[in-house]
């Protein structure tokens, strides 16, 4: 018995060991790899499977990937989910038009840009994901917005050689993805969570950020943007999934409404420091705190 839980084990790390370690592909404003240390500190020990419904770079998801190959991963995005299927499905053509990209930017960054930005072509799958990606990279601060037709409308950032195609970084997240457990969903966290969390579930929330003053309001990741009616919105679901006997973890800014929002948990809040890169003045992008807020106890 001792050597079958013994070989039990070494096939178990031996597992483990063949998931790539990588980290997010895009750029995301909010996203949170600064913050992992202090969000892995509160990730459950023990949980059935692993939900992201506000998928954005997926950084927490890439991070506990290698413990919990049973993951759902969604976002209201379709343009962003449509990028991590091509990477889990079609990773060697996307890095082929990546190449291109790059290539070409690289001769004229400004003219590209524009071109590449406001082009009506119709693009397929592959080439939409590539266009997502190298737009992600050289705009503005890594920022995702669009307007109320849905139009992608971000400025250029201001780089020197931004890496366009990181084909090492690619394909280990597509080992990543292509594990037996994980999926990929278009669709509203509503609708996710409703159908789909059960018991022991964990579900982490990383929603768009209450903002913390009236200029501050970055949440156009869709045409319909992120209100503080949603947001009062997910502190409902976040009591019913709580209520089910599911473990929760959310971030979200520390403003007095999410403050009173889940002042259920306060007990289970943490209040940590984080910088913003979406701000014009570098001076502003730090010193902002964020609320960690979970339903479990350590």
């Amino acid at each position: 018995m001792h050597s079958q839980i013994m070989r039990s084990e070494r096939r178990k790390n031996y597992e483990l060991c063949k998931i790539p370690s990588c980290h997010p592909f895009v750029k995301w404003a909010g996203g949170k790899s600064q913050l992992l240390p202090q969000i892995m500190r509160h990730i459950p020990q023990k949980f059935t499977r692993y939900f992201e419904p506000f998928l954005g770079g997926g950084a927490v998801f890439f991070h506990i990937a290698p413990y919990n190959r049973n993951a759902i991963l969604s976002d209201i995005n379709a343009d962003l989910i449509n990028v991590y299927k091509i990477i889990r499905n079609n990773v060697e053509e996307l890095i082929a038009a990546l190449n291109y990209h790059q290539t070409e930017y690289n001769k004229s960054p400004k003219k590209y840009y524009y071109e590449l930005r406001d082009s009506k072509k119709v693009f397929n799958n592959i080439e939409k994901a590539a266009r997502f990606i190298t737009l992600n990279k050289t705009c503005y601060n890594g920022l995702y917005r669009v307007n109320k037709n849905g139009l992608f409308n971000v400025p250029i950032g201001r780089y020197k050689n931004p890496l366009i195609c990181d084909t090492n970084n690619l394909r280990k997240a597509s080992m990543v993805l292509r594990q037996p457990g994980s999926s990929l969903r278009i669709g509203d966290y509503k609708k996710i969570l409703g159908e789909k969390v059960d018991k022991d579930d964990f579900v982490y929330l990383d929603p768009p950020f209450h903002p913390v003053s009236n200029t501050a309001n970055f949440t156009n990741y869709t045409n319909n943007g992120f209100t503080l009616e949603d947001q009062k919105d997910l502190a409902v679901i976040f009591k019913e999934l709580t209520r089910r006997g599911c473990k929760l973890l959310l971030s979200n800014s520390n403003t007095e409404e999410i403050r009173r929002l889940y002042s259920d948990y306060s007990h289970f809040t943490e209040i940590t420091s984080a910088n913003r890169s979406i701000n014009a003045i570098g001076s502003r992008r730090m010193g902002y705190e964020e609320l960690l807020i979970r339903n479990y106890s350590q």
